[in-house]
């Protein structure tokens, strides 16, 4: 992990997330407290970010979301929806101590009601946490 204040390696965050491969990522939440050099990063490795009005399939659905943003089950459940199969959501919130920091209780909850499984978290960012999660096959 990169020491706090050092620049990120876009590499190594494209392996972090998964990321290597992935033509298409669309982008949902985003604000202007996202990590801007966590999402320049991302960029890097995979190109532009398509908005949430996009209609492509995409193998990868980058979700930020803070405590105030509505109901985390339909942002869930909109996550899901451009997603190839097998393709995965990166749910994004602040660390705890942050504002807008989500329980991880509530992620877990909040992914099971939408048919995902939470399968890792990451401290992907000095404010932020990153939850992968996949489609349920239940």
């Amino acid at each position: 992990m990169n020491a706090p204040g050092s620049p990120v390696d876009a590499t190594s965050l494209a392996q972090r997330l998964g990321l290597d491969g992935v033509d298409a990522v669309i982008e949902i939440g985003f604000d202007t407290d996202v990590d801007a050099t966590l999402r320049s990063a991302v960029i890097e490795a995979v190109g532009e970010l398509l908005d949430e009005e996009s209609d492509e399939i995409v193998d990868v659905v980058l979700a930020w979301c803070r405590d105030d943003d509505g109901d985390l089950v339909d942002l869930l459940l909109d996550a899901r929806d451009p997603l190839a199969d097998g393709g995965i959501v990166w749910l994004l919130t602040p660390k705890s101590g942050r504002e807008g920091h989500i329980d991880p209780v509530t992620v877990d909850e909040s992914a099971e009601l939408a048919g995902l499984k939470s399968t890792k978290t990451l401290n992907i960012s000095p404010g932020w946490v990153a939850s992968r999660m996949a489609v349920s096959r239940r």
